[in-house]
């Protein structure tokens, strides 16, 4: 999964290029409509939790919690056809686009930039601006920036989160599957804690982990499985059945 999954051309913001550009917010999620999952922070499993599927995705060499958006690839249940989304909490991926980091090579160094192609970035002076009359950056950029650092943090954090459950092995392989009707369909390429190997754990290690909140955080993702159910009854909406034709259920892929 690419970090950049929603950004089709991610620029940097600088004066020249974007001294009289502007960006206005209320265009909607339609950029989303063709992803089944984004990648999530460690941070934002509480809020998220109540409402979406919580699994883990491997993100190149690292693995990364993300949460299930659709049942198919390029579908997003959640975007409405209005463009509005369908859920109370909105993921911090999504929150901070049009905008990304850039990482120079050093791996260090950061750059802000910002994706030519979201609809809401203008010249028409709609929206908030991005730079004054002098070229100097505003104050929603400052903002933007702060954000973008937060958003840094937390994934740092989570990263750290995530390769102590591989050090501890305990993801395994997991695949939802899901029957309309006469079709059955299967989503898979994901990982999930196994609670035999949660329970298997020394009295120590279960202790550091409640310490870290790190305990937690696999609990919210184990609570967080249940919401394939709301994937399945969105799944229903847009197909126009009855609920009660459908199932839904969880398990493990073949290791």
């Amino acid at each position: 999964m690419t970090q950049l999954l929603i950004y089709e051309t991610a620029v940097p913001v600088s004066s020249g290029r974007h001294g009289k550009a502007s960006i206005e917010l209320r265009k909607g999620y339609g950029f989303a409509r063709g992803i089944n999952s984004v990648p999530l922070m460690a941070v934002e499993f509480p809020q998220a939790a109540p409402e979406y599927a919580i699994v883990f995705a491997q993100n190149g060499a690292e693995v990364l919690p993300v949460v299930i958006l659709g049942a198919r690839s390029g579908e997003n249940l959640y975007v409405k056809e209005d463009d509005s989304w369908n859920a109370s909490y909105l993921p911090a991926f999504i929150r901070r686009y049009p905008f990304v980091f850039s990482a120079n090579d050093d791996g260090k160094t950061f750059t802000l930039c910002v994706d030519e192609a979201f609809q809401g970035l203008n010249y028409l002076g709609r929206g908030e601006p991005l730079f004054d009359a002098e070229g100097k950056q505003t104050p929603y950029v400052d903002n933007v920036l702060q954000f973008l650092q937060e958003y840094r943090a937390h994934f740092l954090r989570t990263q750290a989160f995530c390769r102590k459950l591989v050090e501890l092995d305990l993801l395994e392989p997991m695949r939802a599957q899901f029957t309309l009707g006469s079709e059955k369909m299967s989503l898979g390429g994901f990982q999930a804690v196994d609670r035999a190997k949660l329970k298997a754990l020394s009295g120590d290690t279960l202790a550091q982990l409640a310490a870290t909140d790190e305990l937690e955080l696999i609990y919210l993702h184990l609570q967080s499985m249940r919401n394939f159910s709301v994937v399945k009854d969105k799944l229903v909406l847009t197909r126009s059945q009855q609920p009660r034709e459908e199932q839904v259920e969880e398990a493990p892929a073949a290791a």
